[in-house]
C-alpha cells in the first residue's frame, strides 16, 4: 500500500515552519496515543504514522530530500524512515517530546509508557558525531570508506555485566528489582505518589558484589575500533547518515548508542558544484574559439574531448551531460557545465603585434557596432 504524503498526515501546508510541524504532531500524538486509546491497533497505527512524518519534517536535511525525491529519497541509509516497529520506539526517539517535562507529563501525570517501571538492561551508551570529509569525486559516485573511532565497547571479560567472572548481579535491596522507589504522602487533597529512580542501583534493578576488574564495574571500557561507511552518491555538505549501534556501548550490557556521520564536501582544485550539476571554466585562445577546435577537458570520472564551434563566444556555456553527480538514492546524474572564457595575452612579441594589427584592419576582426548602437551615438554627435 502507498505511503500518504507526510504533510497531509501532520495536517500541514509545504511551506511550514518547524514550530508548525512540531505543534500539529504534538496534537496527533495527543489524539492518538496508546494510554488514551487502550487497544485501539488503528489509533496505535496512526500514532506511529504520524511519529514517521514528524520525524522526517523534523529534519531540515531529511525535510528536503523529502521534499524532492518523495518516500524514494528517505528510505534507508539513515535518509529514511525510523520504521518504528513499536510504540516504546517512538518514545525512546523523541525523548525531547516524550521525556521530561513534556505535555504528556502534563496530561498523563508523568506515566507516558515507556518510560516508567524497570529498565530491561544498564544506562544507554551515548551517541557520537563524526565529521566524515569526501572529494566531489567520491560524492559522484558513492564510496566506501573506513575510519577509526575512539569509543567505549563492551568488556568481553565480563560479558558486559561489570560483574567478575563467575559471579552474578544480585537483586537490588533498596527497589526489589523494580528499578524505582514509591513513596506515598496523603493530604487533606487525597493521597498523592512520587515515583522517583532507585539511587542504589541507578534504576537497574540489580546490584553488583565483585565488579569485573577489566571495567571495574561499568560493563565497557575506552578502545579504538574501526567502522566501514557506505557513502550514497549524492550526498551534500551538512547531509548525515546515521549508523544505529555503532556509538558508545552501554553502561552493563544497556543498549548502544549511535554514530551521526556528518558530510563535509573538500573544496576542488577545478569544479564548482551547483546541486548535482558540476561547473568548470574553460580557457581557450582567441583561434579557437573563432575556428573552432576539439579540446580535452577534466571531468569527476577522468577526461572527456568536448568539441568548441567556431565563432564560440566568450562565457558561453556548453553542456556534457550526465558528466555531472549521481542523483541522490534516485537515477541518473547531473551534467557538466563549462563555461567558455577566451585568454587575452598579457605579453607580445613584435611579430605578434604586428600580425594582430594586420588582423584588427580586416571586417570581421575589427569592432564595426551595429544599427542599434549606430542609432544610440548618433544622440552625442558620435
Amino acid at each position: 500500500m502507498a505511503k500518504r504524503d507526510y504533510y497531509e498526515i501532520l495536517g500541514i501546508n509545504r511551506s511550514a515552519s518547524n514550530e508548525e510541524i512540531k505543534k500539529a504532531y504534538r496534537k496527533l500524538a495527543m489524539q492518538y496515543h496508546p494510554d488514551r486509546n487502550e487497544g485501539d491497533k488503528v489509533a496505535e497505527e496512526k500514532f506511529k504514522e504520524a511519529a514517521e512524518a514528524y520525524e522526517i519534517l523534523s529534519h531540515d536535511d531529511k525535510r528536503n530530500t523529502y521534499d524532492r525525491f518523495g518516500h524514494e529519497g528517505v528510505r534507508g541509509s539513515g535518509f529514511g524512515t525510523e520504521g518504528f516497529s513499536s510504540v516504546n520506539d517512538i518514545f525512546s526517539h523523541f525523548s525531547d517530546i516524550f521525556g521530561g517535562s513534556s505535555i504528556f507529563d502534563d496530561f498523563f501525570g508523568g506515566q507516558t509508557r515507556g518510560r516508567s517501571g524497570r529498565r530491561t538492561g544498564g544506562n544507554p551508551g551515548s551517541d557520537l558525531r563524526v565529521t566524515l570529509k569526501l572529494t566531489l569525486e567520491e560524492i559522484a559516485t558513492g564510496v566506501t570508506k573506513k575510519i577509526k573511532i575512539k569509543k567505549q565497547v563492551k568488556c568481553a571479560d565480563c560479558n558486559g555485566s561489570g560483574a567478575e567472572a563467575g559471579t552474578s548481579l544480585k537483586t537490588c535491596t533498596v527497589c526489589n528489582g523494580s528499578g524505582e522507589v514509591r513513596n506515598v504522602s496523603r493530604s487533606v487533597f487525597g493521597q498523592f505518589v512520587n515515583i522517583t529512580t532507585c539511587s542504589n542501583c541507578s534504576g537497574e534493578g540489580k546490584t553488583i558484589d565483585s565488579p569485573c576488574k577489566k571495567c571495574y564495574g561499568d560493563g565497557r571500557y575506552n578502545d579504538e575500533t574501526a567502522l566501514k561507511i557506505d557513502v550514497p552518491a549524492g550526498v551534500e555538505e551538512g547531509n548525515y547518515m546515521t549508523v544505529r549501534g555503532e556509538g558508545n556501548a552501554g553502561k552493563r550490557s544497556g543498549p548502544n548508542g549511535d554514530i551521526i556521520v556528518v558530510f563535509q564536501e573538500i573544496k576542488h582544485r577545478f569544479f564548482i558544484r551547483n546541486g548535482d550539476d558540476i561547473v568548470y571554466d574553460l580557457f581557450v585562445s582567441f583561434p579557437q574559439a573563432a575556428l573552432g577546435n576539439e579540446v580535452e577537458v577534466p571531468t569527476l570520472t577522468g577526461k572527456a574531448m568536448l568539441k568548441i564551434d567556431a565563432g564560440t563566444q566568450p562565457g558561453k556555456i556548453l553542456r556534457m551531460r550526465g558528466k555531472g553527480i549521481r542523483h541522490l538514492q534516485s537515477s541518473g546524474s547531473g551534467d557538466q557545465l563549462v563555461r567558455v572564457n577566451v585568454t587575452v595575452p598579457k605579453k607580445l612579441n613584435a611579430k605578434e603585434k604586428e600580425l594582430l594589427n594586420q588582423l584588427s584592419k580586416l571586417p570581421n576582426i575589427s569592432y564595426l557596432p551595429n544599427e542599434e548602437q549606430k542609432s544610440f551615438f548618433s544622440k552625442f554627435g558620435l
